[in-house]
């Protein structure tokens, strides 16, 4: 017999008090105190965290994203946050990752991409597919992934895409494939009335991924800059627009840990911005933001 498993209850913040001279507006109309010396240890704790780089001039896109936090937590100042965040190992972690990532997509963003998946996909027909979608945000670029991939290869066709992403609220939309019917963009009309089904009545504005496509994808949270826990290899990693975020090091071990988990001859796409000409030992450029591996 199955019983509830226990969770342990979720430390209770501090009462939020204002205390003189630290706290409460300040002169430009900001409802927080906010120092230099906020913004470096938020850096030095993304950084520590989630291998993200915040350079100088993200000031006013941390303050606005964090003090989010500060309000749901009922703290009164930055201090005050991250002196009780960094006491206490439990969920609020994952909100301030979440607070800090970026997550814009849409569906089939840099076509060109799914134009060389589609050829790679055509030379072998027969082979089991694995993909890896290891930014998969709110799941646009996964599902374009997958259009492809029932495209070329028919419903007989052996595909399975892992999806990932480190910020657990844009992947819970992602797995459950329901979009407003405005958000369409980058969509053929073809495709939307062979992949989607549109929302009525009370649904009436939302369009949802079919199950068909559904069945090819698996969701899971994944931090680039820990341990991957992906056992089996890929054919095709989609690495797109997430390295810009890291300093050299961090890219170059992000890297590598994907290297690892590609085989031979695998193809790795990335964002239009990046570059790994110092990963010549792991990765060729095969194309424009095309690498294979080797």
């Amino acid at each position: 017999m199955l019983t509830p498993t226990a969770t342990r209850p979720r430390p209770t913040p501090p009462a939020r008090i204002a205390v003189p001279g630290e706290d409460g507006p300040v002169s430009e109309g900001r409802e927080f105190v906010w120092s230099d010396e906020d913004f470096t240890r938020i850096k030095a704790l993304i950084y520590k965290k989630a291998g993200i780089s915040l350079h100088d001039g993200k000031h006013a896109m941390v303050y606005s994203r964090v003090s989010r936090r500060l309000r749901e937590t009922g703290h009164a100042s930055f201090k005050s946050y991250l002196d009780w965040l960094e006491h206490h190992d439990g969920a609020e972690w994952q909100e301030f990752i979440n607070a800090l990532t970026t997550n814009l997509t849409a569906f089939f963003r840099e076509s060109h991409h799914f134009d060389a998946l589609a050829q790679l996909l055509r030379a072998k027909p027969n082979h089991a597919w694995r993909i890896w979608c290891s930014a998969a945000s709110t799941g646009e670029e996964p599902y374009s992934i997958a259009m492809i991939c029932a495209e070329v290869l028919g419903s007989s066709g052996q595909y399975e895409i892992v999806n990932s992403d480190i910020d657990t609220k844009v992947l819970a939309t992602a797995q459950r494939g329901v979009y407003k019917s405005d958000g369409n963009k980058g969509l053929s009309p073809e495709r939307l009335q062979r992949f989607f089904l549109r929302g009525k009545g009370a649904n009436a504005g939302y369009m949802r991924v079919k199950p068909e496509l559904q069945k090819h994808m698996s969701f899971l949270p994944v931090n680039l800059v820990q341990e991957l826990p992906l056992r089996d290899t890929f054919d095709v990693v989609f690495c797109r627009n997430v390295m810009i975020y890291f300093d050299a090091p961090t890219q170059r071990a992000v890297l590598e840990r994907i290297h690892r988990v590609m085989r031979p001859g695998g193809t790795l796409f990335v964002g239009h911005a990046e570059n790994f000409s110092d990963a010549r030992n792991l990765f060729v450029l095969r194309g424009k933001t095309v690498y294979e591996r080797l």
